[in-house]
């Protein structure tokens, strides 16, 4: 007897979760810089929602649409004040769809 084994990638398990935006009001700010910091950097490759990038001016910029509260970017750059990040008002945020 043969089992037949599906392999789902994490991109897929994380496309069935939902986020509920809560319009004008980011739940996290990154704060203006001239130069991005090597942490602040590190969220563009780190961020497992892919919610940091780097504009074609050089700042690192943040959507926080699809952002899964995971606080990877609270560790690296909330202390340093390089992020403001807070948690989503009620009903709004995530919603995992797997717990």
């Amino acid at each position: 007897m043969t089992i037949a084994v599906t392999k789902l990638r994490v991109e897929d398990k994380l496309y069935q979760n939902r986020y509920l935006v809560d319009p004008g009001r980011p739940h996290i700010k990154v704060r203006p810089h001239e130069r991005p910091s090597a942490n602040l950097l590190a969220l563009t490759h780190v961020c497992p929602a892919k919610c940091y990038e780097l504009n074609d001016e050089g700042q690192v910029e943040i959507t926080a649409d699809g952002c899964m509260e995971c606080g990877t970017c609270r560790v690296l750059c909330e202390t340093s004040g390089e992020i403001e990040w807070n948690y989503p008002r009620g009903g709004f945020g995530v919603l995992f769809k797997f717990g």
